[in-house]
């Protein structure tokens, strides 16, 4: 894999192109919906040389696996996109059970632990410069070239015609109103005990798509609806997943001297029914002491977790409380860095950092205890679609606003969930009205 291959071709959008090939097992999708350079490239990807699924029970180190798939560091073209070539991986909430033995539960659905899949060819999307770029990776020259130009075919391949109607018939609640605003009271009363000082607790929706509607129709409709900035897609044969995340988890810059960023999200508004309402609403989000702590003690959580992979000193905070706007919602968004120090890989950051502050709380494994006493097994929801590159260079996303797929008999089942950060002061209704904001976007596209 050392030799690169670059082809450039006309633009197409990603999740049309992506839709062609979408039900197929090894397809897979990063979307950042355009918005700048933070949100420059998305991906699409299929046919991977080598797939790793580590299961709960799987003896192997699956962090290992991680390593043995990308072998040593291999250069990339400057002039192409950050991704060029190596492993995309879907980490389960419950792989934090291999960093820390908490004995979690798994999701019925079985969702591996840890799925790798190697790509040694994919294409690139500049939404800045309007451009696809097919990106080949091979032993030689030749091969490079080679793979690249198969990679660009896949731009010719006819899309999915768009589905019409409602994708599912129905849209219901797993977890009751009353359950979640008493787990809600349960953990105020345990953060007052001094057990820990905020839990991410989360409540379940689910169904069954139309016989003949696929987990891409969904991916599809959330693109032109709702885009978002880490949105992803996966299919794994009689799993999938779609996710249409806001949230980064970590990237890392292998060019910039393994710079690292994280994004984490606390705090949250729905958007306004007009102008002045909606800026009303962002403005009082940014001047909620409560949010700003939540966000805060996260902001905390991250930065101990970057420093366990950074030099001394190097981790940083360089934009505290921003407020970003999405389609259902106003955030409350803070930017931590760091640099991965020499000698460490990719899977040490994973190990440092799994799963994600957000959405796990403050203590870390104490508050996953909490979560697991109060919620089923997540599977995906909570952990993270990630791509990491053989240069070194990472980016992943946490996966919420996401919906998980089981293939049975007739079709697909489909679960999605939605959370809310808990603190010594939150108010169990208004808790568990900002679930039903978050899911808004996911439920209206299904509905």
């Amino acid at each position: 894999m050392r030799h690169v291959a670059l082809q450039t071709r006309p633009w197409r959008a990603p999740a049309e192109v992506l839709s062609a090939f979408g039900e197929d097992a090894g397809a897979c999708a990063f979307l950042s919906g355009g918005g700048g350079e933070r949100a420059r490239w998305s991906y699409v990807l299929r046919w991977p040389d080598e797939t790793v699924a580590a299961y709960a029970g799987w003896g192997a180190d699956p962090f290992e696996a991680l390593d043995g798939l990308l072998g040593e560091r291999l250069p990339v073209d400057p002039e192409g996109p950050p991704f060029q070539g190596g492993v995309v991986g879907l980490a389960a909430y419950e792989l934090g059970d291999r960093i820390e033995a908490l004995g979690l539960g798994r999701h019925p659905d079985r969702w591996p632990d840890l799925t790798l899949m190697r790509f040694p060819a994919l294409l690139a999307f500049d939404h800045v410069e309007r451009r696809v770029v097919a990106v080949g990776r091979g032993e030689d020259a030749e091969e490079a070239r080679e793979r690249a130009g198969w990679a660009a075919e896949w731009l010719g391949e006819p899309t999915r015609p768009t589905f019409e109607g409602r994708l599912t018939a129905s849209f219901e609640a797993r977890t009751a109103a009353e359950t979640y605003e008493a787990a809600v009271a349960q953990v105020v009363a345990r953060i007052h005990a001094g057990e820990i000082f905020q839990a991410n607790i989360a409540r379940a929706w689910g169904g069954e798509l139309e016989v003949m509607a696929r987990p891409i129709d969904l991916l599809m409709r959330l693109v032109g609806d709702s885009p978002a900035p880490f949105a992803g897609f996966m299919n794994l044969g009689d799993l999938a997943l779609v996710s249409n995340s806001p949230e980064r988890f970590i990237t890392v810059d292998a060019g910039a001297d393994f710079r690292m960023e994280t994004r984490p999200i606390k705090g949250t508004r729905p958007r306004g029914a007009n102008a002045a309402e909606d800026r009303r609403l962002a403005e009082e989000l940014l001047a909620s002491v409560k949010d700003r702590a939540e966000n805060l003690m996260i902001v905390d959580l991250m930065r101990n977790d970057l420093a366990r992979v950074s030099p001394a000193g190097s981790v940083k905070t360089p934009e505290l409380f921003k407020v970003e706007s999405f389609t259902n919602v106003h955030h409350l968004v803070s930017t931590v860095t760091g640099r991965l120090a020499p000698g460490l890989s990719l899977s040490d950051l994973i190990r440092a950092s799994f799963p994600p502050g957000s959405v796990t709380g403050a203590p870390k494994v104490q508050a996953m205890k909490v979560i697991a006493e109060l919620e089923p097994p997540r599977g995906p929801y909570c952990g993270s679609l990630f791509w990491a590159g053989f240069d070194g260079s990472f980016d992943s996303n946490v996966l919420i606003r996401t919906a998980a797929f089981a293939r049975h008999p007739l079709g697909w089942r489909y679960e999605a969930r939605a959370g809310a950060g808990i603190v010594a002061d939150s108010d169990p209704l208004a808790e568990r009205l900002e679930t039903e904001d978050k899911i808004a976007a996911l439920a209206r596209a299904l509905t």
